[in-house]
């Protein structure tokens, strides 16, 4: 079941091509926990120069895909989200265990530690056919956008 598409995300997060990395979310539980998908194809940016002939997605960009579904988890809280930012304050525990390549599909799970009005606190999970590819203790900050002008 899709409980937010590609555009209902970008509704929620700042994030755009290439930089988005979530391409929809299959569950929530509001203040509490939420999934994503992540579809890895063969013209991911990244894969490039990472590595040609041996493409391999960026262990980083993993953690960042995380990041993104937390922030999805965090920003739906707040009524003015669009006048919202998040920022990454901290990564802790990273773990890299197996490779992601293209045409794996990546479930995002993040479980919300602390859900503040501006701290928050996740640990995430990124899994490809339910094996572990990374993990990581996430803590980012949500702040006001910048004003344009």
């Amino acid at each position: 079941m899709i409980i937010y598409d590609s555009q209902a995300i970008q509704e929620i997060l700042p994030h755009r091509y290439p930089f988005l990395l979530v391409d929809k979310i299959v569950e929530l539980e509001p203040r509490v926990r939420i999934v994503g998908i992540k579809q890895v194809t063969a013209n991911e940016h990244f894969f490039q120069g990472h590595f040609p002939g041996a493409p391999v997605m960026p262990g980083v960009l993993q953690i960042e895909a995380l990041a993104q579904v937390g922030a999805i988890l965090a920003l739906r809280e707040f009524e003015d989200r669009s006048a919202k930012i998040p920022f990454f304050t901290g990564i802790e525990s990273a773990k890299f265990r197996k490779p992601v390549v293209p045409g794996d599909t990546i479930e995002l799970e993040v479980i919300a530690i602390r859900i503040g009005s501006k701290v928050q606190k996740m640990k995430g999970f990124a899994r490809v056919d339910g094996q572990v590819t990374a993990e990581a203790e996430i803590m980012s900050v949500i702040a006001d956008r910048p004003q344009k002008g």
